[in-house]
């Protein structure tokens, strides 16, 4: 019973820390204002640190209520469904990935942080009915690929330095 709540502790800490580095993103000014839509994917901290130590449900859980929280807090509709396109996406192509053994935590997380970017545009392919977003991907692919970099460095540090009890 004890190790159970504290699981559930340490996810809402999870959840919550995500988060806050969701808002946080929020506030930092546009990476690249002549490309809409580049972030960090900051909150891609937590889930690389949960989906390595805890397990794949546990990240799933801590990603949806992340996207469905942080969209009732700082957006809309619209943007749940594209956090939802592009966060599952991600944590289905991160889970594979991460089961093969093959790649390190940033290599996985590369991987997410593209994926997401797929998300993101099907959903919007999908949503304006327009096919020429995909050239798109070129771009947010790069983006995807060094944020994704950076995001797998420090989720690989929490990782190794961040026990579990």
């Amino acid at each position: 019973m004890q190790r159970s709540a504290k699981k559930i502790a340490l996810l809402g800490l999870c959840t919550a820390v995500a988060m806050v580095l969701a808002y946080a993103e929020l506030l930092l000014p546009p990476l690249f204002t002549a490309i809409p839509g580049i972030k960090l994917g900051l909150p891609n901290i937590a889930i690389i640190f949960v989906l390595y130590r805890i397990g794949l449900g546990e990240a799933a859980a801590v990603s949806l209520v992340r996207m469905v929280a942080v969209s009732m807090l700082f957006g809309n509709p619209v943007t749940l469904a594209y956090s939802l396109a592009g966060g599952v996406l991600s944590l289905a192509g991160m889970a594979i990935l991460k089961k093969t053994d093959l790649f390190s935590t940033v290599g996985v997380s590369v991987a997410g942080g593209v994926l997401h970017n797929v998300g993101q545009i099907l959903m919007a392919m999908l949503l304006l009915g327009t096919a020429e977003l995909g050239y798109y991907l070129i771009v947010l692919a790069i983006t995807g690929t060094v944020s994704g970099i950076l995001i797998g460095l420090c989720g690989g540090y929490l990782v190794k330095r961040v026990p579990l009890r």
